[in-house]
């Protein structure tokens, strides 16, 4: 069986490097929901139904439509799946966290202090070059950080979305949303504050 996808320490600096954050996603995603039929198909135990003949007269493979043993989705599902998207919604969370907090370690902040200066002496005069008003402050990496994890969020919106749709029709689940789906496996795992 697949392994579920391991979540990286959480620290700052690991948000702002936005290559490993992306990596990381990037290869939760591809482990776990870009194979997510060959996950599934792992889960098929043909040796149950004896050896059929018929196969081997085909020479193109056939879509394994076969029915998956529900306690082994149920495995796949708790063991793997959920736990990789719990990874992956962490960082996102905490990286949103660090992407509104403020930023005293900032490496740009005195580049930027000095580009607003320089462009408030600038002398403008728009008859003569109508571009010379303009100026673009470099966003903050808390701004950058912060459209970065909007898009991510969008990408594990539609990837949720595309898995869980497979998941439903190989294995089978009351619940029609992903969303759905994981509150209740989180609900099931903690303990009851009762």
């Amino acid at each position: 069986m697949t392994e579920p996808s391991v979540q990286p320490s959480l620290t700052p600096q690991f948000c702002f490097s936005t290559v490993a954050l992306r990596d990381f996603l990037r290869i939760s995603r591809s482990a776990i929901d870009d194979s997510i039929t060959q996950n599934l198909n792992a889960l098929v135990t043909p040796a149950k139904s004896g050896f059929d003949p018929t196969s081997t007269s085909v020479r193109i493979a056939r879509a394994s439509n076969r029915s998956i043993d529900p306690r082994a989705c149920q495995a796949f599902k708790d063991k793997v799946l959920f736990p990789s998207w719990q990874a992956r919604s962490d960082v996102l969370t905490y990286c949103a966290y660090v992407a509104t907090s403020p930023d005293p370690d900032d490496p740009e902040v005195a580049l930027r202090d000095a580009e607003t200066e320089k462009s408030r002496e600038r002398v403008v005069d728009e008859r003569l070059d109508p571009y010379s008003g303009r100026y673009f402050p470099r966003e903050p990496r808390t701004e950058q950080l912060a459209n970065l994890l909007r898009q991510e969020r969008s990408v594990e919106t539609i990837v949720r979305s595309r898995t869980w749709d497979l998941v439903r029709e190989r294995c089978g689940d009351n619940f029609s949303d992903a969303e759905a789906a994981l509150n209740n496996w989180r609900a099931k795992r903690e303990p009851s504050s009762l």
